[in-house]
């Protein structure tokens, strides 16, 4: 792998079309791909282990010299259908709220609209493998990902994340962005950027090329088209800096 490009991608649906862009430029065969889960991406970044991430965008907070460096996010105007607290009882009512371990960004949000939209209180427990299995009662659960879509139906109360923070901010919201630390990455990057605007642009294609039987084709497509805003513009930029702000003035990373 000598002078390859090592880059971290978060293996849900949701950056599939990033994947397939990649997968079909230019730039492919210079590249070290790694699929991992949210928080691990974010760890390879904070523990500059990879050169470029598409990471927790949680981790700006911590770091001083991280720099976004393309056009392209995983965001939301609204519900997103994939981070999501699930719960037997309204919120206002719950007791205990597991936090995901596969998640930076969205336990820190969750943190946010706990204080600041719902003004509650509740226990946050550290989530651990099968905790699905254990939301129930009075304690809920925030899970995200794939594995939340695929639990949408599964419960009578569902917050979705996403849509709380628009109603809160009126803004929509970016959980993960394409990130390094490196400064030769930070400059000249249009190569990156043009194969992921080519992902966004081929939904059919990449429907196609990774059916994963979790959703059928048609809910696949309607949920990277509608559901999932790609384009890194203004309005998420201005609503990024207010979450990193918000997490730095309540001192909610170290917590």
């Amino acid at each position: 792998m000598d002078n390859k490009i090592i880059i971290s991608l978060v293996s849900y649906l949701n950056t599939k079309p990033f994947l397939y862009g990649l997968q079909h430029s230019a730039i492919n065969s210079r590249l070290d791909l790694q699929l991992d889960i949210p928080s691990v991406g974010g760890k390879k970044i904070m523990e500059n282990s990879v050169d470029i991430g598409l990471v927790p965008v949680a981790v700006l907070a911590k770091l001083n010299d991280a720099q976004i460096i393309t056009d392209y996010c995983i965001g939301a105007d609204g519900p997103v259908k994939s981070v999501s607290v699930f719960s037997e009882i309204p919120m206002e009512e719950t007791e205990n709220i597991f936090l995901d371990y596969h998640s930076l960004t969205s336990v820190q949000l969750l943190k946010i609209l706990l204080r600041d939209h719902w003004k509650i209180s509740p226990n946050l427990i550290s989530a651990h493998d099968g905790y699905i299995n254990e939301i129930k009662g009075v304690t809920a659960g925030l899970v995200i990902g794939d594995r939340a879509l695929a639990l949408n139906n599964k419960y009578p109360y569902v917050y979705d994340l996403s849509e709380a923070w628009k109603k809160m901010t009126g803004l929509p919201f970016v959980f993960a962005a394409w990130i390094t630390r490196k400064p030769q990455y930070a400059d000249n990057m249009f190569e990156l950027n043009e194969a992921l605007k080519y992902g966004v642009h081929h939904i059919d294609a990449v429907v196609d090329a990774y059916d994963s039987g979790l959703l059928k084709k048609e809910e696949l497509k309607d949920y990277l088209q509608n559901d999932i805003d790609y384009n890194l513009d203004a309005l998420k930029r201005k609503a990024l800096d207010l979450f990193i702000g918000k997490i730095k003035n309540a001192e909610i990373v170290n917590r």
